[in-house]
């Protein structure tokens, strides 16, 4: 069995790539690929063996026909791959040849080669635009409408994936994931990278910069509840999807004053005063635009995790200073 990861040079690919060899058969291989080739994650160095890390520009056709051969099939695919939420806005051209373009052409190079094969991709709650105050979204009551051309980008991905699962072309499953948290790493272009700066960067010893009010509500997902469920993801049958393969994973919603009440609940008021505010308009525009309030009923129908609380999320990202 093999499985391929792109965007694997990212916290979230990392930890997958890790996890996946962790957990399946000595015969499992897995290869990651990313724009500057992935290092070897350092929970996996026992399993370097198995592993495959590939430099390789998505946006290249020859550089996914290389990637993506008869001759070397995959069982499951997991695209990761992004220019994220303020990468996007910032650079609309730049999102649309990474999120879009390189996507489908991936979609239609492993339909090519390998039809029926799983893809997992990692979508976004920002398909969704803003909900009245207090609506809960679920996936039936609520168009996917989004604000952002990184959401718009991500809904159409969702779309061909969905059409093509029913054609019988690709077996997709499509992760709404909420904001991931707290990541470890650097800064990303994503806006919502203050929701793990304001967490990582103290645990650090270093500043970070809060650019949204602390009343702000904010829907996130620890990163160990996250590769949890990109893991379960391939394994679900899909038949139990129905007529649709977009799913909104499981979360916590937290005000942005409640994460730094947990900061200093477990790290204490020398890193809680590391957080420094200073508004931004660009970012906070695109952060209003996200609801905060999900029903993930249909994820836990499909055997999907419900996430840790906050303060075990901080605890276990301390964990690693002690």
């Amino acid at each position: 069995m093999s499985i391929l990861i792109t965007g694997a040079g990212g916290y979230v690919g990392q930890e997958l790539a890790a996890s996946l060899l962790a957990s399946t058969p000595a015969s499992t291989t897995v290869t990651i690929t990313d724009v500057v080739e992935p290092e070897i994650p350092e929970a996996a160095k026992e399993h370097a063996s198995r592993l495959t890390c590939v430099k390789a520009d998505l946006t290249s056709t020859e550089a996914v026909d290389e990637l993506i051969s008869a001759s070397r099939p995959y069982e499951t695919v997991y695209i990761l791959h992004g220019i994220m939420s303020s990468g996007s806005e910032a650079n609309f051209e730049l999102g649309i040849r990474v999120n879009l373009d390189a996507t489908r052409y991936i979609l239609d190079r492993l339909r090519a080669t390998m039809p029926g094969v799983k893809v997992v991709f990692t979508s976004s709650l920002a398909v969704y635009g803003l909900a009245p105050p207090g609506f809960v979204i679920s996936e039936k009551n609520f168009p996917a409408s989004p604000s952002t051309s990184y959401g718009s980008q991500k809904l159409i991905i969702e779309t061909l994936l969905n059409d093509y699962s029913r054609r019988g072309f690709l077996d997709g499953r499509c992760m709404r994931l909420p904001t991931v948290t707290v990541r470890a790493g650097k800064p990303t272009q994503a806006a919502s990278s203050f929701a793990s700066d304001i967490i990582r960067e103290p645990f650090h010893g270093r500043k970070a910069v809060l650019p949204v009010s602390k009343e702000t509500e904010v829907w996130i997902c620890s990163p160990y509840t996250i590769i949890k469920n990109l893991m379960h993801a391939r394994t679900v049958p899909k038949e139990a999807f129905g007529e649709s393969r977009s799913v909104n994973l499981p979360g916590l919603k937290v005000t942005v004053q409640q994460m730094l009440d947990s900061l200093l609940e477990v790290g204490g008021k020398e890193r809680r005063d590391l957080v420094e505010e200073k508004y931004d308009a660009a970012t906070d525009k695109i952060v209003q635009t996200w609801t905060p309030q999900f029903d993930t009923t249909r994820a836990f129908e499909l055997g999907f995790a419900a996430d840790i609380s906050m303060e075990e999320n901080i605890r276990r990202f301390a964990s690693r200073f002690v």
